[in-house]
């Protein structure tokens, strides 16, 4: 019970929450092609130019750290009233 108190209230999808994923994953993908060593590494995607020429390990990698930092911000902005 007392672990049940402590996780916050989750925010309804709006379209103002899809919006800020978004944002997060392309912020996420700009960072990541920016600073990936070997970002075309591994195996390629069907259409490589429409990801800046990142390979497959490199887009998994950043838009998996796009929606940690997603969800953070959902929570973040949730709290503070603006979702």
């Amino acid at each position: 019970m007392l672990l049940a108190a402590a996780v916050p209230a989750t925010v309804a999808w709006s379209p103002k929450v899809g919006a800020v994923m978004i944002v997060c994953n392309i912020l996420a993908i700009a960072f990541g092609k920016a600073t990936i060593q070997k970002p075309s590494e591994g195996p390629a995607l069907p259409m490589p130019a429409m990801f800046g020429g990142m390979g497959f390990p490199a887009l998994l990698a950043t838009t998996s750290f796009g929606h940690v930092l997603g969800f953070g911000a959902i929570l973040g902005l949730a709290s503070l009233g603006v979702l």
